[in-house]
């Protein structure tokens, strides 16, 4: 979770579709199924590309110059991410496949944008090879196929309703000029995994985790640590994303909520989980 360009790299190179065990649902890539059915995570997902085509070069080497000079060309790789293919020329509109020239790792000149084509992968994937996963999974993306097109573009339209809009539909507080503000208060990804002290370490084996894997819990500490702000305790933590690189959803179900309060502090509100470390 603190390694950032490997997490870039998730969401712009393309996944490998396969699956070991029925439990294995390594073709979800760093995604889950609540990030497709409910659009859980999207916020940091999309923060996550707008900063690495702000501040990176393809190789993960920082860019020179102004990056607010390349706001708008981060706004296009995030309108190829997220582009559907669709004849309707509505206003804002959702088919990018203009863009392909300038982002062929995020769209085609189809307009198939990078997040439509894994949702529709995982599904072919799902129907091609229904002996390689649950029940559950095939009832999901039963559910996915049908479904996902229609909510998405929905989405895609209020990506780009205008921050000071008036009358807006936008009621998915979620737009390009949010992400984008955000990406260049953030700066540039973190290219490296942030390693705790193995004296850190050790003090963490010596406690109750609670039944908490221990490397989860050193996980989260790492994340703390490396995202902590200057004039707050507090880390917001973003749980939908946790359970996407965990490949599942242990860690909002069952892991988080039994970290022990010698550990971190935990608090929630509108929805915003934040942790303060205790250790």
């Amino acid at each position: 979770m603190t390694n950032e360009w490997l997490e870039f790299q998730a969401y712009t190179k393309k996944p490998t579709y396969s699956a070991e065990s029925k439990h294995d649902l390594s073709y979800l890539g760093r995604f889950t199924f609540k990030t497709i059915t409910d659009f859980e995570g999207f916020g940091r997902i999309l923060t996550i590309i707008a900063r690495g085509y702000l501040f990176h070069d393809q190789d993960g080497s920082l860019r020179g110059g102004n990056p607010y000079e390349r706001v708008e060309y981060a706004r296009k790789a995030l309108c190829a991410w997220c582009s559907i293919p669709d004849k309707n020329e509505d206003e804002p509109i959702t088919n990018f496949g203009a863009l392909a020239s300038d982002f062929p790792e995020l769209v085609n000149a189809k307009g198939e944008g990078w997040c439509y084509r894994h949702v529709q992968n995982i599904v072919k994937f799902v129907k091609k090879n229904p002996d390689a996963v649950s029940e559950k999974a095939k009832t999901t993306v039963a559910l996915i196929s049908k479904g996902f097109k229609t909510e998405w573009k929905k989405k895609v339209r209020q990506l780009q309703v205008p921050i000071f809009a008036l009358n807006t539909k936008a009621a998915w507080a979620l737009r390009f000029d949010d992400i984008l503000a955000d990406a260049l208060e953030l700066g540039a990804l973190r290219t490296e995994e942030y390693i705790l002290p193995p004296e850190k370490e050790n003090s963490i084996a010596a406690l109750d985790l609670g039944g908490v894997p221990f490397e989860v819990v050193c996980d989260v500490i790492a994340y703390c640590e490396a995202n902590k702000p200057t004039d707050t305790d507090w880390v917001v933590l973003p749980i939908a994303n946790f359970d996407c690189y965990y490949g599942n959803t242990n860690f909002s179900k069952k892991w988080l909520s039994k970290i022990p309060v010698e550990i971190l502090s935990r608090e929630v509100s509108n929805g915003v989980s934040r942790v303060k470390l205790n250790i």
